[in-house]
């Protein structure tokens, strides 16, 4: 059985490695929003083509397929702006709060409860238009983090009050 210390040890190690995976998660939103702003809708049309060319020639009612055409060749520039926006924002907000969590300021832990939550909530209204199963995944993720973050917290300030005494 394992003693408290190497049990929060362990728990620490998977806080630390969940937030570093938001990390890197949010290096790759604010990586493709900037991608979103400078790519045109031709290339995003010929990308999918090329993507979806091989599945269509051999099932040209394939659901996935078509859906992607379908959505390339409409989406508008309002669109696009709304994606950069979006992955940007999001990319740095959680950005600025896994830097700071691993830097444990004592702020960014219910911080990033908070807008993990709200996260999570935007999450859960998307699955009920688009009922993609990515979006339960990143919401279970992020609850798992939310717990870890409130966790580490506690641990923190306890630290904080024995530094003081």
């Amino acid at each position: 059985m394992l003693d408290k210390e190497t049990k929060e040890k362990d728990i620490f190690y998977i806080f630390e490695g969940s937030v570093i995976l938001k990390g890197i998660h949010a290096v790759i939103e604010i990586v493709s929003g900037f991608l979103v702003l400078f790519i045109t809708q031709n290339f995003i049309i010929q990308t999918v083509l090329k993507i979806t060319d091989s599945e269509l020639g051999e099932d040209p009612k394939d659901l996935i397929s078509n859906y992607l055409v379908h959505a390339s060749q409409n989406f508008s520039i309002s669109s696009k702006h709304f994606v950069a926006f979006y992955l940007l924002s999001h990319g740095i907000i959680k950005g600025i709060l896994v830097y700071n969590l691993l830097k444990k300021k004592l702020w960014a832990y219910p911080a990033s409860i908070a807008v993990f939550g709200i996260f999570m909530i935007y999450q859960i209204i998307r699955y009920m238009f688009t009922h993609s199963i990515w979006l339960i995944v990143f919401t279970i993720f992020d609850a798992v983090v939310i717990w870890l973050v409130w966790h580490e917290y506690k641990i923190q300030k306890i630290k904080v009050v024995e530094r003081k005494t």
